[in-house]
């Protein structure tokens, strides 16, 4: 007898619909899994015969056939366990068949018939939405994840005994219910008035959060630059449901959601060692999973101490850069990771740290400054909309009285001009002014005639790219939004030239 039930295959961060075919014929017991399974698949057979003898199942002593359609498609994993399992149950006829119809089927099975959570719940249920089921049975540690969406029922079970009962009609089980999300804000501790002087940083910040824009920050030790990284996530928009979805999508499939946090609510901040890896960075392994650029979609990647980190990993940022995902290639086939964040980098400005300060005598000769600096490669710095200094700060200010804005009163300003760029782009569209082609900047980066020699000047003296003077025209965009300005002035394309420290000389 032949059974069919619906399952999922993880691809990327998203799941690839399976259908488990499971036949029983006559002729000597044994058991067979084809349809391309790596290790993981091939090793379901010893935990679903295991599991249904533990349970009171036994298979009956015939030809076991189990086929994972499409027969192309790599199949990884242990949660195709519970779908075997059932097909052999129904196969033996303690299940009809029709009871399948409606319902995707996901789980790892362990050897005494309970049920272990998988990675990547939530693209399996997204899964089971875009196909249309009206539920999936899913082991109860995924459950809280799998009910963020409100369109499919989630059957949370806690044993292979359960999934029978249900589908025998002996103890059906309740959905469970779907609970409300509320977008979060990040680290609620932080706040941008805990920043000492700086006001020119905090500025540069506030513009990066308003338009999406990447930044690096140059300085001393101890200058801030760590802290106000941090608090540039406490001044960004709350996520919307859809960006929720896809932050927890790729935190999903490696296992970092929990019954406790189902669904990441505040925009990710990842900050990686500088000794990360090329694949640690942007993906890789076999099959290819996501890496720390995809973790922080939709939020902030902070690169602390940006030239000691290698050449070749830097250099493979340039892709999610310009086009907001990552595409990793192997011998299995081609994976593509979302990955559209905010770049926050910070470095010192010599090796030592104090070249072009007055606290402390530099100590390094203009060859190791050059060799230093030369580390960041000019296609990687014109990625980078915003260069800003942070200096020390001097005592005076640490001791100051004065109250510093919070980050409440700036994220109001913040969410003023992201709307007047939603007015721009389309409501439906989370696009900001970072993200503009070049048929948008000239649509509406226009200059007045002032101000469009002042940018010709600008990149005749700094020798500025194609690309540095279209970041410098997103730039001055975001400033007139942040005035509410019409039209981009002189005054606002100033700022912006004046964002591109790297590419001054000296500094």
């Amino acid at each position: 007898m032949l059974t069919t039930i619906t399952c999922g295959s993880l691809i990327g961060v998203h799941a690839a619909e399976v259908q488990v075919e499971v036949d029983l014929a006559m002729g000597l017991p044994a058991f067979a899994i084809v349809g391309l399974p790596e290790g993981a698949v091939k090793e379901s057979k010893v935990r679903v015969m295991a599991a249904l003898g533990n349970v009171g199942y036994a298979a009956p002593p015939r030809k076991i056939t189990v086929n994972l359609a499409p027969a192309n498609l790599k199949k990884s994993g242990a949660a195709f366990d519970l779908a075997i399992a059932l097909g052999v149950i129904a196969a033996s006829g303690m299940i009809e068949v029709h009871k399948f119809k409606k319902t995707m089927i996901i789980g790892e099975l362990g050897l005494d018939g309970t049920l272990r959570g998988v990675p990547g719940a939530l693209p399996y249920v997204l899964l089971a939405k875009e196909l249309g089921f009206e539920a999936i049975m899913i082991p109860k540690e995924n459950a809280l994840e799998a009910a963020v969406i409100k369109e499919v029922n989630v059957l949370a079970v806690e044993s292979l005994e359960e999934a029978v009962m249900h589908f025998t009609d002996e103890a059906p089980i309740i959905p469970l219910t779907v609970t409300e999300v509320h977008p979060e804000n990040i680290q609620l501790d932080l706040d941008l008035s805990e920043v000492k002087g700086q006001e020119n940083a905090k500025r540069a910040i506030e513009i990066a959060a308003s338009g999406g824009h990447n930044i690096l920050m140059i300085g001393p030790p101890g200058s801030g630059k760590t802290m106000l990284a941090k608090r540039l996530a406490t001044i960004m928009p709350p996520l919307s449901f859809n960006e929720m979805l896809e932050v927890s999508a790729a935190h999903s499939v490696l296992g970092l959601t929990s019954a406790s946090v189902p669904l990441i609510t505040s925009r990710p901040f990842r900050a990686p060692h500088h000794t990360v890896s090329d694949a640690g960075l942007v993906g890789g392994s076999n099959p290819p999973k996501p890496g720390e650029v995809s973790l922080a979609h939709n939020g902030i990647l902070f690169l602390d101490e940006l030239p000691e980190f290698k050449r070749n990993v830097l250099e493979v940022l340039r892709e999610p850069l310009e086009e907001g995902e990552i595409t990793i290639s192997r011998a299995s086939g081609r994976s593509t990771f979302p990955a559209s964040f905010s770049l926050v980098a910070s470095m010192n400005p010599c090796p030592c740290g104090y070249y072009g300060t007055d606290e402390r005598a530099c100590t390094c000769n203009p060859a190791a400054v050059d060799r230093y600096r030369s580390k960041i490669s000019g296609p990687l710095l014109d990625r980078i909309d915003i260069h800003i200094e942070v200096p020390s700060v001097r005592i005076k200010e640490l001791t100051a009285k004065s109250s510093a804005e919070s980050s409440k009163a700036v994220t109001e300003r913040v969410l003023k001009a992201r709307e007047i760029q939603k007015n721009r782009f389309g409501k439906q569209s989370d696009k900001s002014n970072a993200d503009m082609s070049l048929k948008e900047i000239e649509k509406y980066c226009s200059l007045s005639d002032g101000s469009q020699t002042l940018i010709e000047r600008a990149i005749e003296k700094l020798g500025l790219s194609a690309r540095a003077y279209s970041r410098i025209l997103k730039v001055a965009r975001t400033i007139a939004d942040l005035e509410d300005a019409k039209d981009i002035s002189s005054s606002h394309v100033a700022e912006a030239i004046g964002y591109r420290t790297l590419d001054r000389k000296g500094l």
